[in-house]
């Protein structure tokens, strides 16, 4: 995800209570935070979600949630996929009862899927609305 990592580092890089809120008409608004918890691995947790409107209710449309690593350069991995309009919810890592789950099949669905939406993000221009309302505003 280029997209969300170029992203946080022109909103200063992650920290705690990091919150970005892109409005970029046509497209859904897109909203990036840090999670008060920590991912499967411990590392530092972001949310990724697109959020729409449905009977006056919040909709996620998705939203996916990712470790932030640093070795090797920055990089997101993800654990977790919801899409609240077709009521899907899934983890493909995570821990209970002190023990790491991991779903091979689906954190590469999960994989393929963010890497789909970072080429949709780029081409909607997602960086450069945030940019510039960054200067305008």
């Amino acid at each position: 995800m280029k997209t969300i990592l170029e992203l946080i580092r022109k909103a200063g890089g992650w920290h705690p209570g990091l919150y970005l809120k892109i409005d970029n008409p046509p497209y859904m608004e897109l909203v990036i935070e840090a999670m008060d918890e920590s991912g499967p691995c411990g590392l530092p947790a972001i949310s990724v979600a697109h959020y729409g409107k449905q009977n006056g209710d919040a909709m996620r449309d998705p939203e996916m949630c990712f470790e932030l690593g640093l070795a090797g350069g920055a990089h997101l991995n993800p654990f977790y996929w919801r899409n609240d309009r077709v009521g899907i919810e899934q983890w493909s890592r995570f821990i209970r009862d002190g023990n790491y789950y991991f779903h091979p099949q689906l954190h590469e669905q999960h994989e393929s899927f963010a890497k789909l939406w970072d080429r949709n993000l780029a081409a909607q221009s997602f960086v450069e609305v945030f940019t510039d309302k960054c200067i305008l505003g």
